[in-house]
């Protein structure tokens, strides 16, 4: 099979893609952009690459979200990426500068490779192949970059109530093959409303399992004897005692190590905060929430993955954040009630915080069909659509599904310190890209 990807398309892509690497667009929220300066540059700097690959854009007067498009015709189809990225984490556990990338023993490093801004480059480049080799697209192919995925999602959201929805498309932000169904995503926050004598705050997205939780005060020795009892890892410096985990996607929480919790685990010896309690009792490291709902799967979709993800204590406030990942054939209204449920137990307020229902797009449909069918065919792998646990862009549409980039035999190393993405995977998706999109918006 012939490939439209030259070393000149290569290249170009890596080059862009260090460009916007650069940038470092997590939520820094402040009153002239909705989701901060660095994110609103990021969106002007792609657009304005996009503007030199012939693609005619937009961007929202208010800093939403941009869009590239090209091609003519009635139809739509989408390539759903978003430009904002995690925050870095702790600094200390990168090899170098998360924000000024690097290629070194055959992998370019920095935030953002992997989720989204890497699979978002060789999609876009896939098609500036495809229309260097003479290709005319049957279609409109619009690049749609979302600004807030990381977080709330408001960015598609405001797209959705202003622009035109694609008639089917994909996001470049799962793994291959093609994720056919994602389970159903509920955040919530479990509040009380208690006085504290120290503050604390653990946690960054929701995300992310959390892989490190500092406690400051008084009580740093015997919280550090507790933790020793555990055989919890943690650092100490007088007063300030840092729990340490392991951080992972929320979907994969079972594979992470909760800082938060162990911290909550060491501190309720000493403070009786029904929050903190909640923590230790009910949430404790079962990452499936059995405590709360039992035994949540089904054959489609898996288990049910529950993440504490974020703690915040104030002098008159704590706030928990809970991040559910459900299979699609549960309803939430049953998730609903059993947090409720845990919560009034508890001495807690129960609070929604965000919802994004599952997705599903029949095997037989024709853009799975062709997708799987180029994945197979370019890779030799004969691997089977998947279920994810992880919620993308292509639920904000109709008949979109998540097609890469991460290949199966590839690190995961999003959201964590050092992401990555080796170069030859990196080349491997815009071949497997541009053949896909050649298939589907070009004609024949």
């Amino acid at each position: 099979m012939k490939t439209f990807i030259s070393e000149k398309h290569q290249n170009e892509a890596i080059a862009s893609l260090k460009t916007i690497l650069s940038y470092p667009s997590y939520l820094q929220e402040d009153d002239e952009t909705p989701f901060g300066k660095d994110i609103q540059a990021v969106l002007e700097k792609t657009l304005e690459i996009t503007e030199g690959l012939g693609f005619r854009t937009y961007i929202d007067p208010d800093g939403y979200y941009g869009y590239a498009e090209i091609g003519e015709g009635e139809e739509l189809f989408a390539v759903l990426c978003h430009l904002d990225v995690v925050p870095p984490g702790n600094l200390t556990l990168w090899d170098s500068k998360p924000f000024e990338p690097i290629i070194k023993d055959g992998y370019i490093i920095a935030r953002g490779t992997e989720d989204d801004k890497g699979p978002t480059m060789a999609a876009l480049y896939a098609v500036k192949a495809l229309l260097d080799a003479g290709e005319t697209l049957n279609k409109r192919v619009r690049f749609i970059f979302g600004v807030d995925e990381e977080n709330l999602w408001r960015c598609l959201g405001r797209y959705n109530e202003k622009e035109e929805k694609a008639t089917m498309g994909f996001a470049p932000d799962s793994t291959f093959p093609v994720t056919f169904a994602e389970k159903g995503l509920l955040q919530v926050k479990m509040r009380s409303q208690e006085t504290s004598a120290y503050t604390l705050k653990a946690g960054g997205a929701m995300n992310v399992v959390p892989e490190d939780a500092t406690y400051e005060g008084e009580w740093a020795e015997a919280i550090a004897a507790e933790l020793d009892q555990l055989g919890f890892k943690y650092e100490r410096n007088g007063n300030t005692v840092t729990v340490k985990g392991k951080s992972v996607h929320s979907k994969n929480a079972p594979d992470g190590i909760n800082a938060i919790v162990r911290l909550a685990k060491a501190i309720g010896a000493h403070d009786d905060n029904k929050v903190l309690a909640f923590l230790r009792d009910v949430v404790q490291e079962d990452a499936r929430g059995l405590a709360i709902f039992g035994e949540v799967q089904d054959e489609a979709s898996g288990i049910l993955t529950l993440n504490a993800a974020t703690l915040s204590i104030e002098e008159n406030e704590t706030v928990l954040g809970l991040d559910i990942r459900y299979p699609v054939t549960i309803e939430k209204d049953f998730i609903v009630e059993k947090l409720e449920t845990a919560a009034e137990k508890a001495g807690l307020i129960y609070e929604e915080y965000d919802f994004i229902a599952p997705l599903y797009v029949p095997l037989d449909h024709p853009l799975v069909e062709n997708l799987m069918a180029v994945y197979q065919e370019k890779t030799g792998d004969m691997s089977e659509a998947l279920v994810s646990g992880g919620a993308t862009f292509a639920r904000t549409m109709d008949n979109c599904v998540a097609f890469g980039a991460q290949l199966p035999q590839s690190e995961a190393t999003l959201h964590g310190p050092n992401e990555r993405v080796a170069l030859a995977d990196f080349y491997q998706s815009m071949d497997i890209y541009a053949e896909a999109l050649y298939r589907l918006t070009c004609e024949k």
